[in-house]
C-alpha cells in the first residue's frame, strides 16, 4: 500500500453519515460519536441502522487502523437530510478536533453553496481536511466542488490499497477504488459499492499523510500523497 509505513496514528477523522455500528468487526470501536436531528439537536444516539455509514468506517479504518474515528450521524431512516444539518455535522465534526472529514454524501442543488462553503470555511480555519465527491457521472457535488475540499474520482480500476492524484479543470484531487472493504461470502459486485466508498478510501490515504505531516494543510496532503505515488518501484 501508498504510505505504508503510517497507520493513521492519533488522526482523527470524521465520518458524517448514518452513524456508525462501533461494535463491527471492521470497525473495532470508535473514540466518540453524536448524532444531530433534524431540529438540529444533539443526540447520544449515533447507532447505524442503515449500513452506509459502517460500511464507510470499515474502509477507513482498513487503511489507517490507528486512526481515532468520530461518528456523527446526520441519516435517520433514509440517506437524505436538510443542508443545515449536513453544516451542522461538519461544524461539529471540525469543532471536535477532526483532523479529516469524509463526507460520502453531497448535494447538487447549487442554491445551497453559500451555506456549505461557509462550513467550509470554518472547518478550514480549524485545520480540517474535507474529503467528499467530486464530479460524478457529469454531476457537479456538493462540497467537493468548492475550494479547499479534497474532490475525489471514482476510477473503478484503480486497486483499492492504491489511489491516484489527478487533476481535473484546474483542482488536484485523489482518485481511488469505489470498492467497500470486502464481507467474506459476500460477491463483491453484490456488496456496497461507489463514490461514497472512493471518498472513504481516499480519506484513510488522507489520514496516513496526516500522520506523516501532523498539521499539513489540503494542499500539503496532496503534495504529500502524490509524492508517495513517486517514491512506489
Amino acid at each position: 500500500m501508498y504510505l505504508n509505513e503510517y497507520t493513521g496514528r492519533g488522526v482523527r477523522v470524521a465520518i458524517v453519515d448514518s452513524g456508525v455500528h462501533a461494535a463491527h468487526p471492521h470497525v473495532q470501536g470508535v473514540e466518540q460519536g453524536v448524532a444531530i436531528r433534524a431540529d438540529g439537536s444533539l443526540d447520544d444516539d449515533f447507532v447505524d441502522h442503515l449500513g452506509h455509514g459502517t460500511a464507510v468506517a470499515a474502509a477507513i479504518r482498513e487503511k489507517a487502523p490507528d486512526a481515532r474515528l468520530l461518528a456523527i450521524k446526520v441519516f435517520w431512516r433514509a440517506l437524505a437530510t436538510d443542508v443545515s444539518v449536513l453544516v451542522r455535522g461538519i461544524d461539529e465534526a471540525s469543532e471536535r478536533g477532526a483532523a479529516v472529514i469524509n463526507l460520502s454524501l453531497g448535494t447538487s442543488n447549487l442554491a445551497h453553496r453559500p451555506l456549505v462553503e461557509a462550513a467550509v470555511r470554518r472547518a478550514s480555519v480549524r485545520g480540517a481536511c474535507i474529503v467528499a465527491a467530486g464530479e460524478d457521472q457529469g454531476v457537479c457535488w456538493l462540497p467537493g466542488a468548492i475550494d479547499g475540499v479534497v474532490p475525489v474520482t471514482l476510477d473503478w480500476h484503480c486497486p483499492r490499497e492504491e489511489y491516484r492524484v489527478i487533476s481535473r479543470a484546474g483542482r488536484s484531487g485523489v482518485a481511488a477504488s469505489g470498492y467497500p472493504r470486502d464481507i467474506p461470502d459476500v460477491p463483491r459486485e453484490r456488496n456496497l459499492k461507489g463514490i461514497s466508498f472512493a471518498v472513504a478510501n481516499a480519506s484513510g490515504f488522507l489520514a496516513r499523510a496526516y500522520e506523516a505531516v501532523p498539521g499539513a494543510t489540503v494542499t500539503d496532503l496532496l503534495a504529500i500523497l502524490e509524492g508517495a505515488m513517486d517514491r512506489l518501484p
